[in-house]
């Protein structure tokens, strides 16, 4: 009898093909990442090829329907899809996104976990959250999502999408996704570093270009002040090639006379040590000095010193930029003995006409003196023709002293001579003075000459005696102008000043001729020289003299029918202190300092305070200097962050504030914190805005009225501003401006 034994390896069989296939998958996951790491797409840095190849091995290798790659965008609110491969289209689409304040869980997920495998998206918190919205349109059951991590860093994650059936997620497919979002790592790492590489290039080219085609001289020198490099700009400037100027010192080519404004470069590196913690920026060393050329000329130059910094913020090199000012300073030399010879014939024609006016006056007042004489019959009587000729004899003599007069006057203004003693001056009296002076002129041409003083223009601020004489000018020049009509003179109080007005009914003056109107030795048409009287110089001394009193004369006029002269005087002057001078021209639209003489005026005590913010440097200084001119304390500031210190130390009864500032703060934003404390609640504040917010003050549907109601502020001024404006603030909420 036989006996057969019969064993059931069914199970261990099976165990040791399911560890076959198992080998087999992990040796093909194996050889697809080796085959991604060797690939050149990887070394080339393009990230879209890149990725492509990495979603299509890995869709391949795990057998699934779609991998992603998603990416956080820079604020962290959101991940975005910049590429999802479909294995069954073999397409590549981007564009979806998820936001960060939909899906929390999900986010949270991300963050602290090194891998999420969802076998279940429906009934998985972490998914539960987009899995209508999103998954379940595109029919997937499960999903595996490896972070990408750039060292602590998350960068975005890698989707793995199983379409079908729920899908138990292993252990080496977990491994394997973990990989895989290395590579998409590695291939961002390499994109990002071959661009920087690129742009570095191009830097460097793009420096190499501008440092060889400049046609200001460059060296660059180590820190042992040896040159190490130069442009063909610097070597042409000097006369040696580049050869010849490495491992010199620069300075040795300064031309000798400069030695003691030499070059030290030791000074300028402790004078720019860099603070690590304060980040001081580094100042270039500059100044203008001569270089000696090979050839043994002089070459003017402006020189430029700079640290260079190595990688650890240590200086490295000097740069030295190299302008050459040659022609530049030849220039100036002209122009300087041209000024100094205008300077010159300057003084020599201001010296002739102080010797001429003794010796043409000296006579001159004989035979007006003698004229007189003759024309009251003290040494006898005349018959009607001699009456006659000496009658023309003194009104000729009048004319010529007039002229001598004014010449000399105009004269001493434009030289800077003329000196005025400003004074309160009853309107009343200076307007009687003149009125009586020209009266016999107009009545001998019939004319109707009247005078209008409003009450509250009582005083005025000017010099008496060139008061009289700018008034006595535009009268008389409109009674010469007149044929017939009438004459009048109105003087009218206005916030700022005060307003002469002279009009007249006579010939008028064309538009076009008003450029003309205030130059010296100008007649507007040459007609008029055989029928009125007159040299061109009373309108042209008129003005100078106004705006030495810190205003101005202006006209309207309308041909055929008459004009009107507005002289106009301000309550107080703005003087300089320095030598030259310096005198406000008066106009309605603009704030403007120009040359002018010096002005004696009486000292102004206002003992008011004005703190002045503001962005703009210039306008701002314009301002003070102006404010501190006329009486006022004031002081000025940009600093933001010290406003509410500023205010309560120097404790003002005006604050003008500036709507933009350099820092992020606003000039409302400051406003809203002055208003906050009860103390300065009551404060005037005037806010300046640009030029183009322009509104009534009094229109209450207006945007910027509403603003300032809102604010707090009390009033505005609106930029470039005007010295009327600025004056009617003033006056407005100081009371005595």
């Amino acid at each position: 009898m036989r006996v057969l034994a019969v064993k059931d390896i069914t199970e261990p069989k099976q165990t040791k093909e399911d560890l076959l296939i198992r080998e087999n998958y992990l040796r093909s996951q194996s050889q697809t990442l080796m085959q991604l790491t060797k690939s050149n797409v990887f070394q080339q840095g393009n990230l879209k090829a890149a990725l492509r190849q990495i979603t299509e091995a890995a869709a391949r290798s795990l057998d699934l329907q779609r991998v992603g790659v998603w990416l956080y965008n820079s604020d962290q609110s959101k991940i975005e899809c910049i590429d999802l491969y479909d294995i069954s289209t073999k397409e590549h689409t981007a564009g979806f996104s998820l936001l960060k304040a939909n899906c929390p869980a999900y986010f949270q997920a991300l963050e602290e976990e090194r891998s999420i495998a969802v076998n279940d998206v429906f009934n998985d918190k972490r998914t539960q959250e987009f899995s209508e919205s999103y998954l379940s349109l595109l029919s997937v059951t499960s999903v595996l999502y490896a972070p990408i991590l750039l060292g602590d860093r998350l960068l975005g994650v890698v989707c793995y999408q199983h379409v079908g059936g729920i899908r138990q997620w292993t252990l080496e497919e977990e491994n394997f996704a973990a990989s895989i979002a290395d590579l998409v790592k590695l291939a961002i790492e390499t994109s990002e570093r071959n661009a920087a590489q690129s742009a570095l290039k191009s830097s460097q080219a793009k420096f190499q270009a501008i440092f060889e085609c400049s046609s200001i001289g460059i060296s660059l020198a180590n820190m042992d002040e040896r040159i190490i490099d130069t442009n063909r700009a610097l070597c042409q400037m000097l006369g040696y090639n580049q050869e010849e100027l490495c491992d010199k010192h620069l300075t040795d080519y300064i031309y000798s006379e400069d030695v003691s404004q030499d070059l030290d470069y030791q000074q300028i590196v402790a004078q720019n040590s860099l603070d690590p913690e304060r980040l001081v920026p580094r100042h270039p060393w500059k100044k203008e000095l001569r270089f000696q050329h090979q050839d043994g000329s002089l070459v003017w130059t402006h020189i430029s010193v700079s640290l260079i910094d190595d990688t650890n913020n240590q200086p490295e090199f000097f740069l030295t930029i190299i302008e050459d000012i040659t022609e530049r300073k030849r220039t100036e030399l002209k122009l300087l003995k041209t000024k100094e010879a205008a300077e010159a014939s300057s003084r020599a024609k201001s010296e002739f006409l102080a010797t001429m006016s003794h010796e043409l006056r000296t006579p001159l007042n004989a035979i007006m003196g003698l004229s007189q004489l003759l024309q009251q019959k003290i040494v006898g009587t005349l018959n009607d023709k001699q009456e006659e000729y000496v009658n023309y004899i003194y009104s000729s003599g009048e004319q010529l002293l007039a002229l001598i007069n004014n010449i000399l006057d105009l004269s001493k203004v434009e030289a800077g001579k003329e000196e005025l003693t400003l004074l309160p001056l009853q309107v009343q009296d200076i307007c009687n003075s003149v009125i009586s002076t020209v009266c016999d002129r107009a009545f001998d041409k019939k004319l109707q000459l009247t005078t209008k003083i409003y009450p509250e223009a009582d005083v005025c601020i000017a010099d008496k005696g060139r008061i009289k004489q700018m008034l006595l000018n535009l009268l008389t020049n409109a009674i010469k102008f007149t044929p017939a009509g009438k004459i009048s003179l109105i003087v009218k109080k206005v916030p700022q000043g005060i307003i002469f007005t002279v009009s007249d009914t006579g010939i008028g003056i064309d538009s076009s001729q008003f450029q003309f109107l205030f130059e010296p030795f100008k007649q507007l048409d040459s007609g008029l020289n055989r029928q009125y009287e007159g040299t061109g110089l009373g309108l042209a001394l008129t003005r100078k003299l106004a705006r030495m009193h810190g205003g101005d004369v202006t006209v309207e006029s309308t041909l055929g029918e008459g004009s009107r002269f507005m002289l106009f005087l301000p309550d107080s002057t703005l003087v300089e202190e320095s030598g030259s001078g310096g005198i406000r021209e008066w106009g309605k639209d603009s704030f403007s300092v120009s040359p002018s003489p010096s002005v004696v005026v009486p000292g102004t005590t206002i003992n008011k305070r004005i703190l002045l913010m503001g962005d703009e440097e210039n306008t701002a200084i314009l301002l003070q200097d102006y404010l501190q001119t006329i009486g006022y304390e004031v002081e000025k500031t940009c600093d933001s962050n010290s406003f509410l210190h500023r205010v309560r130390n120097f404790q003002p009864d005006l604050i003008l504030l500036d709507v933009h500032l350099i820092a992020d703060v606003s000039g409302w934003d400051l406003l809203n914190l002055l208003r906050q404390i009860p103390s300065y609640q009551d404060l005037p504040v005037v806010i300046m805005t640009p030029m183009g917010i322009t509104v009534e003050r009094d229109a209450p549907g207006s945007n910027l009225t509403e603003r300032l109601c809102q604010a707090g502020a009390n009033d505005y001024l609106r930029k470039p501003i005007g010295i009327v404006e600025l004056e009617s603030i003033l006056m407005r909420y100081l009371g005595n401006g």
